[in-house]
């Protein structure tokens, strides 16, 4: 065998190379590109989230105790040294995706007066703080920065931000006096000068979070109460206070860079955190916030991934068919060849060891092809090199292989199929059947680990897919042939020959290729469809009504005033208590069963609003039909807390406080889950407002509900905030303290943004590739299942052209008989496409795109249409192959030739 005559026979059959290089080309570049793609997706998301999040949330902060002894070492020296060795400590992970790391010693805030505070009749606070790094962050705009030289007689230099200069009258040169507050001003006071304003270069710049913050002044909560402001002092006078006794703290912190965590590795920097808690000083307190959008992204990850694990294993699964059957087709168009070498002596195993030299000279170049092209896709690399090199040695084994499987005798009539097969091959179906549905029972049982390659949630997929194809290769054979028997009685040859030749011909594996294929893009559609509407259901769930105003305490007039806006047609109130204890008697009891939230929601008022804002919301009848009456209130509750009531006896009477005054319920209904609550919360009481009974104080909203057209969440805003000031000024015990600011939450936003940012890029591309790439893959095994039986359709054809068929009658046989089997293997798939969620969808984890609600897999009417349209494309493509096939074999030369031509 030498390679020249290799060469010969790869290019005299180059159309059956090509096809099976293309193969192994698309095989090696899914393999080496989609990990590629996936990763920069991942890294592109948790970017976008990061940057989402304030600056500061990615800080990890260290704080010391108020230390209040008499030192004589220095506290700035101390501070950092524990600053480089706090940064030794920290786990490797965390330690290498430290970005920005600053440390300082700030002064108490103490009482400062002076002439130009009392000529604005200002009470200040001010705090002094020491950090390096602060002026080259700053510039100076008037002074200078505080002398780093002590001298003992001279006042303590502090420099101030210019707009907080500002706000408190002061300039470069105000003299202060500092100490302890008095009635009469202060005690043990101290000179204190400023001596410099600066402003920030960059007020992004980290080094400005720090709290209290050197560029704002913190407004009082209380009338009576001072402003407090901080200042810039050098180094060396913190040291000189904090020896003099003065109480100071340090602060170290250290920021994680967007671009230094890796997409990759979120579950070791998570760990990584979580040592960090575990092991810090217990002298010391710990602030970190970042493990928790990272834990969120990482679940979404996960979810992603193994969801990507499902499509590419139906993928890569329709690819191996594809190979599978390019191979059989190319050594059957050589069977005569392979036949003529054993008659001339040669071995059993000579055709194969032929062909191996052949697939050795074209599939590892079109692998390294398809490698090498993968690797221009974006994105980080994934160790894949081992899976690209088993795949390009299987290809290059499939045509030896289907070489060994060919009859090497004569011609034999390839095209009929026994509908009871032998017993060998049912025992073989049958254990493949077993096999799937095992395999099915056990992965929802067993459960995964989310974010993994599981080679068990790969296979079973693909096991329950043939399994399926199985089944209607047996099943679809009989109605083909009644329906051949009742055209028999019937005028005209085309529908019987074409369903006779339909129930006969042989397609075990093009229909189970095709299966695989369109199950892939079917699988993906029900899935994404369910997701989205899942995410409906949790935008619902969150706001179900057009808009929510949150606040703290709401005026009763608020709705009304509401109602007046311009776009409102409805609004209602809602009372949230978020954590409250139960009682077993009105004078409140403790029940000893743990907290509940309460919601208190007027039911006529919510059905009005949910039905102007085009939810569907069902509530309880319990609910829908209470009235003030004497007894207990009709509550639902949540399964928790009604077994809870139920082990204590108080399901039929329990109470509860809402906004001080204390009422009586019992358990009317259950429910898993109710509007306005997380998806987390598993303990809640839900009462009727307009049933409760008559007390001293009414209770008012905390939040409201609003229905309407092109509403402007601005003017929401205002007139909430206006609602909360009207209770406060007008309510039976007024507040001094402002209330904040309310929220405003539209349903189109949160339904928005569970859409967009996280790991969601990432999920798009999995569907996407998944349902494009299953239809492309299918329409080819299509193709391949046409031209596996073409040329016993050819002959046949032949023939009856000779007798007489005329063209018109001949495309209506192709389609009698190409129709059953393009509608057996799409109907088969998509219905294996529309199964699957529904076994797989305990255990993909989709929840975490869908804010905690689970995802709910149902029936698409729209999968109807799309499963329709595609089997018209299916057999529209399929019969276009068949013509040119036919055209290219040209039929009078395939009944000159003979079957073997």
């Amino acid at each position: 065998m030498s390679v020249g005559a290799a060469v010969r026979r790869v290019r005299t059959y180059g159309g059956q190379f090509l096809l099976l290089a293309v193969l192994t080309l698309v095989v090696t570049l899914l393999v080496s590109g989609v990990p590629r793609l996936v990763n920069r997706l991942a890294e592109q998301g948790l970017r976008a989230q990061l940057t989402s999040e304030p600056a500061a949330r990615r800080d990890i902060s260290y704080t010391s105790g108020v230390l209040t002894t008499p030192s004589t070492l220095s506290v700035m020296g101390s501070a950092r040294g524990q600053f480089e060795a706090m940064a030794e400590k920290m786990p490797p992970p965390v330690r290498s995706a430290v970005a920005e790391r600053w440390y300082s010693v700030d002064a108490a805030p103490s009482r400062v007066v002076g002439p130009d505070l009392e000529a604005r009749n200002l009470l200040v606070n001010l705090g002094l703080r020491a950090m390096p790094g602060v002026r080259e962050a700053g510039t100076l705009v008037e002074g200078t920065w505080p002398n780093e030289t002590y001298f003992p007689d001279r006042p303590t230099e502090v420099a101030l931000d210019a707009d907080v200069a500002r706000k408190l009258n002061l300039r470069a040169g105000s003299q202060l006096q500092i100490g302890k507050p008095a009635n009469t001003g202060i005690t043990d006071g101290a000179p204190v000068v400023v001596v410099g304003l600066f402003r920030p270069a960059d007020r992004a710049d980290g080094i400005w979070d720090g709290l209290p913050s050197l560029l704002r002044v913190i407004e009082p909560l209380l009338d009576g109460e001072p402003l407090i402001a901080v200042g810039v002092v050098a180094e060396v006078t913190i040291d000189k206070r904090a020896a003099a006794g003065w109480p100071v703290r340090s602060d170290w912190r250290y920021r994680l860079g967007i671009d230094r965590i890796d997409a990759r590795q979120l579950d070791q920097l998570i760990d990584g955190l979580q040592q960090l808690q575990r092991d810090a000083n217990p002298e010391l307190t710990l602030t970190q916030g970042v493990d928790v959008p990272l834990r969120a992204f990482a679940a979404e990850v996960n979810a992603a991934r193994t969801l990507l694990a499902v499509i590419s294993a139906g993928v890569l699964a329709t690819l191996a068919g594809l190979v599978v059957l390019a191979a059989i087709l190319a050594a059957r168009r050589r069977r005569a060849e392979f036949a003529l070498l054993r008659a001339r002596g040669g071995a059993a195993t000579a055709g194969a060891r032929r062909s191996l030299a052949e697939s050795l000279l074209v599939v590892p170049i079109a692998a390294v092809l398809g490698w090498w092209l993968g690797t221009l896709f974006p994105g980080a690399p994934d160790p894949t090199a081992p899976y690209a090199i088993v795949a390009t040695v299987l290809v290059t084994l499939a045509l030896p292989l289907a070489t060994l499987t060919v009859p090497a005798g004569g011609a034999a009539r390839s095209d009929l199929i026994r509908v009871r097969p032998s017993a060998r091959r049912l025992t073989v179906e049958v254990f493949l059947l077993l096999l799937a549905g095992l395999a099915t029972v056990l992965l929802r049982r067993r459960g995964l680990t989310l974010g993994e390659v599981d080679p068990f949630l790969v296979s079973v997929p693909v096991l329950f897919t043939i399994a399926a194809a199985v089944l209607a290769l047996r099943a679809y054979p009989w109605p083909l042939l009644l329906v051949s028997r009742l055209a028999a009685r019937t005028r005209g040859s085309v529908t019987f020959l074409g369903t006779a030749r339909a129930g006969r011909s042989a397609v075990a594996a093009p229909l189970v290729v095709v299966v695989l294929a369109i199950g892939t893009a079917a699988f993906c559609a029900v899935v994404a469809a369910g997701v989205d509407a899942s995410r409906d259901r949790a935008a619902e769930q969150t706001v179900p009504a057009d808009a929510l105003i949150r606040g703290e305490r709401f005026a009763p007039d608020t709705i009304d005033e509401l109602g007046r806006l311009p776009g409102v047609r409805a609004a209602t109130g809602v009372l949230n208590e978020p954590a409250d204890r139960l009682a077993t008697d009105a004078i409140g009891t403790d029940a000893r069963i743990g907290q509940a939230s309460v919601l208190l929601v007027d039911v006529p008022g919510l059905v009005t609003v949910t039905r102007e804002s085009g939810v569907d919301l069902p509530v309880s009848p319990a609910l829908r039909t209470a009235r003030a009456e004497p007894g207990p209130l009709p509550a639902i509750v949540s399964p928790a807390v009604a077994a809870d009531l139920a082990r204590v006896g108080l399901d039929g009477s329990a109470f509860v406080s809402v906004q001080g005054e204390r009422y009586e319920f019992r358990v009317a209904d259950t429910a898993e889950s109710f509007p306005l609550l997380s998806a987390d919360t598993s303990r809640f009481v839900i009462l009727p407002w307009q049933a409760l009974p008559a007390r001293n104080t009414t209770p008012v909203p905390t939040s409201v509900l609003v229905a309407g057209d092109r509403l402007d969440a601005e003017v929401l805003r205002q007139a909430g905030d206006q609602g909360q000031l009207r209770y406060q000024e007008t309510g039976a015990v007024t507040g001094r303290e402002r209330p904040s600011g309310v929220t405003v939450a539209t349903r189109a936003d949160v339904r928005r943004e569970l859409g967009d940012g996280g790991a969601n890029g990432v999920l798009a591309f999995g569907f996407v590739a998944g349902a494009v790439g299953g239809t492309v893959l299918g329409l080819l095994a299509i193709a391949f299942t046409v031209l596996a039986g073409a040329r016993a359709r050819g002959q046949v054809l032949s023939r009856l052209r000779t007798l007489g068929l005329s063209r018109r009658q001949w495309r209506g046989l192709l389609l009698v008989e190409l129709a059953p089997l393009v509608a057996v293997s799409v109907l088969t798939g998509a219905l294996v496409g529309a199964v699957l969620p529904l076994l797989l969808n305990p255990v993909l984890g989709l929840s975490a795109f869908t804010s905690g609600v689970p995802v709910r897999v149902a029936f698409e009417p729209g999968l109807v249409a799309a499963v329709l349209a595609l089997g018209a494309v299916a057999l529209g493509f399929a019969v276009a192959v068949e013509a040119l096939n036919n055209r290219r074999l040209r039929l009078g030369e395939v009944l000159r030739l003979g079957e073997e031509s």
